[in-house]
């Protein structure tokens, strides 16, 4: 599904026009980034948990070369779907 496809959906759902769907979705995506960003858990219960996890440095391999390189470490997005969401899917 692109994204295209699930404003489509929520407008279609929701009843809402296209453009009013795509910027609930911009809203969204744009709450859930700046709650991340902030170092905040996000929990939509049912449907999952959005978090920041660590990422240690560690070393890596260039895969052309062979040469070794540094890899620095990162904060990253995670996702943990809730129960609900899993039931569903399965």
């Amino acid at each position: 599904m692109t994204k295209a496809d699930l404003v489509n959906a929520i407008a279609e759902k929701a009843g809402l026009s296209k453009a009013d769907a795509e910027k609930s979705l911009g809203a969204f995506t744009d709450a859930i980034s700046e709650a991340l960003k902030a170092g905040e858990k996000v929990s939509l219960v049912g449907f999952g948990t959005f978090s920041v996890g660590d990422r240690a440095a560690r070393q890596g391999q260039n895969p052309q070369t062979g040469a070794k390189i540094q890899i620095p470490a990162a904060k990253v997005p995670k996702f943990k779907a809730g129960k609900a969401l899993k039931d569903a899917v399965n």
